[in-house]
């Protein structure tokens, strides 16, 4: 049996299978990233929830495997070499085991690159612009009278749909008929931007056909809806 007792992180959240990946996560839609794909590749895992209610990702545990101290992050005891590999950073994981397992990714060189770079679009803009939008207008909005800060978001917001919505066009999945990482990288993020944060009029999501067209299709895959609930919450 591998033996997973030289990580710390083990000692708050015990291995039950320590010959599968570690999931220490949480149902947002940076977390889900990595449970929808490990859900879509199929490879065994075990899912640890990390609470941010408790402060779970400040305990000296979890930053002995993320430093920055942000969910998801994986302990993979089959890593390069047979060697255990640790890895936080959602897109970083999401190309590790598109990778390890030789899916969601295309073969060709030219066709890596495009799904990285989509991948990076969300990391960079996607991601952050979505989600302060989302903290300003369900959590914040009464407290400042100035709304100016909100509107930037949902003019970045906007635009970054209209490029999405574009390059949609035409096409199934973001990379076209292959379904990738790209799409599991980005997906999640809208979902939540008009499902959580209750920001569809703000965006007026309704104008961008494309993208809504494919975001139904995606959370019509059986893979990605178990992957939204893991880890389950306690």
């Amino acid at each position: 049996m591998t033996d997973l007792s030289a990580f710390a992180i083990t000692r708050k959240w015990p291995a039950r299978h320590p010959d599968r990946i570690q999931l220490y996560s949480l149902p947002t839609p940076n977390g889900v990233k990595v449970s929808i794909a490990l859900e879509e590749l199929g490879l065994p895992y075990e899912p640890h929830l990390v609470s941010f209610e408790t402060n779970d990702q400040t305990t000296p545990e979890f930053l002995s495997l993320n430093p920055n101290n942000k969910i998801p992050a994986i302990l993979d005891p089959n890593g390069p070499d047979g060697q255990p590999l640790a890895l936080f950073e959602s897109g970083a994981i999401l190309v590790y085991l598109a990778s390890k397992s030789g899916q969601l990714m295309p073969q060709d060189t030219a066709g890596r690159f495009e799904t990285l770079q989509w991948v990076m679009w969300q990391m960079g803009g996607v991601g952050p612009m979505f989600g302060q939008l989302g903290f300003f207008h369900k959590f914040a909005d009464k407290d400042y009278e100035d709304k100016r800060p909100r509107d930037r978001y949902v003019a970045e917001s906007k635009r970054l749909l209209k490029v999405l919505d574009e390059r949609l066009a035409g096409r199934q999945w973001v990379m076209g008929d292959q379904y990738t990482i790209a799409d599991i990288a980005i997906l999640p993020c809208v979902r939540n931007l008009v499902g959580f944060y209750g920001a569809g009029d703000l965006v007026e999501f309704d104008q961008f056909k494309e993208v809504q067209r494919v975001l139904a299709a995606f959370v019509a895959r059986p893979a990605v809806a178990r992957g939204l609930a893991i880890p389950a919450r306690g």
